[in-house]
Parts: C-alpha cells; structure tokens; sequence
C-alpha cells in the first residue's frame, strides 16, 4: 500500500466512520474502509503509512487482531491512530507498543483534531521524519552513489567519503545505523570503528561492514570485529534492502 493511503478499520461502516473517511479525503488523502477482521486486514496491502483503528462504545477489540496489526506494523513500518471509549484504549495499549501509536481519540471525538493529526502524520511523512537513518562510508564515490539510489527511497541516506569525514559529520548528526567500508585508504574501517566505540556519543550506534572480499580469512577477520553485521560489496540491491529490513524489525 503507498504511503499515502490511509486505511480506516472498523468493525461497521457506520454513519460516524463514513464521515470521518469524507473528511480524510476532502483533504486530499486517500482513505479506504476496511473491516476490523485479519483476512480483510491483510488483502488490504502492506500498512506501510497511517491506518486508523476505530471502535464503537460498545467494541471489544480482538486480541488475534490487535497481534496481527502490532506485528504488521512494526514489518511495514506503519503508524496507527486510535479511536476508542476509554476502557478499550487501555486493552489496545497493552498489545500494540507505543512507538506504533501516532495519536489515540477516545469518544467522543473530535472531528477537526482527529484531520489535524491525520495531515500532519503525511506532512511529517513527506518530510522524512519516519524513516530511519543511514550514513554510507566509502571511498569509491560511484559506489557510494550506487547504494544510496538503492536506498534513499526507504531511508533517509547521507554519506562520507572517508572515515575522518564520517567521525566529523557524526559530531553532529544521529544516525541508526552506519555501512562502513572495511577497506579504505588512509583510516581504515577498522579504525573507524575503533574511534566509534571509544566515544561515549557514538559508541551505540550500529555499524555493518561492506567487503570486497569473500575469502574466509577475510571474513572472519571482518567478523573478529563484532560489527551489527557485514555485507559483501556484490549484494543485490534486493537483497541489501530486504536484509536491512529484517535488521530494523529485530531492533525496533
């Protein structure tokens, strides 16, 4: 499902729901109903932007469906807004995280704040906010460009020629997670990772290693490390980006 459409799921496609959607829409944002059931859930498509959850007074919401929505969530990388009377906020809380929550209205609600959240999700959305945050060190720049095409359309990219460059720019900066070229000229990836680990600012944030080379020697020499990880330099770009996927659904 693209980013910017929002699907609304209820358990009826009531009076209150339709007018929501209306007003969803008439700001521009596509907006689909959807039945609070997992099949209906799942044939609507990856959540990778804003869903809302709506229950009447009288819902209890699915344990099984709440599991399935924290779980697709955190996959795709979508966001929720709840809609609930107060004793169900408390029982969808204690199965969705609240890093998965971008707003909850309990009822009864109100019609303006509830579009304001929902513009200003997309508008956050469209700046990048959401998405997480890589830095590329190398020193060959046609690769360095090469992996950001590859990724700039699910992350936020930034990049550094060198691992001086990337100590710098991190003076400044947070990042989630570093691809660092193991072999460089000058300061080696190695010792990037040494300066890294030996400041307190800096010492958390993730590293994976890009290598040239394959042999074992070299890989376990790279492993010795004790990186997040390391990719060869001939990944694919399917596989680059479907492993560092699976990466940020484990560390969420």
């Amino acid at each position: 499902m693209s980013d910017n459409v929002m699907i609304f799921i209820a358990k009826k496609e009531t009076f209150l729901v339709r007018a929501l959607i209306k007003k969803v829409k008439d700001s521009g944002i596509d907006c689909r109903y959807v039945t609070d059931d997992i099949d209906a859930i799942n044939a609507a498509g990856a959540l990778t932007g804003l869903i809302t959850f709506f229950m009447e007074e009288s819902d209890v919401p699915d344990e099984k469906v709440l599991h399935f929505l924290s779980d697709k969530l955190e996959e795709d990388g979508g966001k929720m807004i709840l809609i609930s009377n107060g004793d169900s906020t408390q029982r969808v809380n204690d199965h969705i995280p609240d890093s998965l929550i971008f707003g909850t209205f309990v009822r009864p609600i109100d019609n303006e704040l509830y579009l304001q959240s929902v513009t200003e999700y997309y508008e956050r959305s469209n700046a990048g906010d959401f998405k997480k945050s890589i830095l590329i060190v190398d020193d060959d720049p046609g690769y360095l460009n090469l992996v950001r095409g590859w990724l700039k359309g699910d992350y936020r990219v930034s990049m550094a020629a060198s691992g001086l460059q990337a100590i710098k720019w991190l003076g400044k900066n947070k990042v989630d997670l570093i691809l660092l070229d193991h072999e460089m000229p000058v300061t080696s990836g190695p010792q990037v990772l040494e300066m890294l680990r030996s400041d307190e600012e800096t010492r958390s944030i993730p590293v994976m290693f890009l290598t040239g080379k394959s042999d074992r020697e070299s890989v376990m020499a790279v492993v010795a490390l004790h990186p997040e990880g390391y990719f060869l330099k001939t990944i694919s770009k399917e596989e680059l980006l479907e492993k560092l996927k699976e990466y940020f659904v484990l560390h969420k």
